[in-house]
């Protein structure tokens, strides 16, 4: 897929995680998430800051947090953080229609927000699937580039096939399952592998455990 087909598809993800949290209890704004250490109103955050951001903007933020990653994203996240859980989500919907994207990826970006939607929803038992187009094309992207997750690496000599999709890619022990459970493996969630199967799940396992 093209560049200029991914905004519409960005858009409408993170339209789909606002409305998911309107109704949202404040206290179950501090369910931890699926990110160690961050809860769900971190993540949120997090998305704001992504989309907000732009390359010098988000590189300038990585000189000043010392080139740790860490710290760089702590930062970004604190900055978009309201004082309160309806703030932040406020924040987050009147960012929700930018084209901003670090370093200008917005592959990457489709990729943030349709994991770290997760991210949010499946701790909140919150039924939430992206579209089958932007799964399948993050899946696409995470199998050939290391960006913001360490995904090629992850799977290289893996052979990956989705039983939902068209993805099909790597050689090696197989690891089959829905495009989204790929995604999220492919991303370094554990809870993914769950739904996975093949020879090649437990040398998956191996390398998420490492991380």
């Amino acid at each position: 897929m093209s560049n200029r087909g991914l905004w519409p598809l960005i858009h409408a993800e993170r339209a789909a995680l606002a409305e998911s949290l309107s109704d949202l209890p404040d206290d179950a704004w501090n369910t931890p998430s699926l990110c160690d250490r961050w809860t769900v109103e971190d993540v949120l955050a997090h998305l704001t800051a992504a989309a907000r951001t732009s390359t010098v903007p988000w590189l300038a933020n990585m000189v000043a947090s010392r080139f740790d990653t860490d710290r760089h994203n702590r930062r970004l996240l604190e900055k978009h953080r309201g004082a309160t859980p309806t703030e932040t989500l406020a924040t987050f919907r009147r960012a929700s229609t930018t084209t901003a994207a670090p370093l200008g990826s917005q592959q990457g970006a489709l990729g943030e927000v349709v994991v770290h939607s997760q991210d949010i929803a499946r701790p909140l038992g919150l039924h939430l699937l992206p579209s089958r187009e932007a799964v399948e094309a993050v899946a696409a992207f995470f199998a050939r580039t290391d960006f913001a997750v360490n995904s090629r690496t992850l799977t290289k000599g893996l052979r990956l096939e989705s039983n939902d999709g068209q993805l099909r890619t790597g050689d090696g022990p197989m690891v089959t399952g829905n495009s989204l459970a790929l995604v999220l493996a492919m991303a370094g969630r554990p809870s993914a592998l769950d739904e996975l199967s093949g020879e090649g799940v437990a040398i998956l396992r191996d390398r998420v455990a490492d991380l």
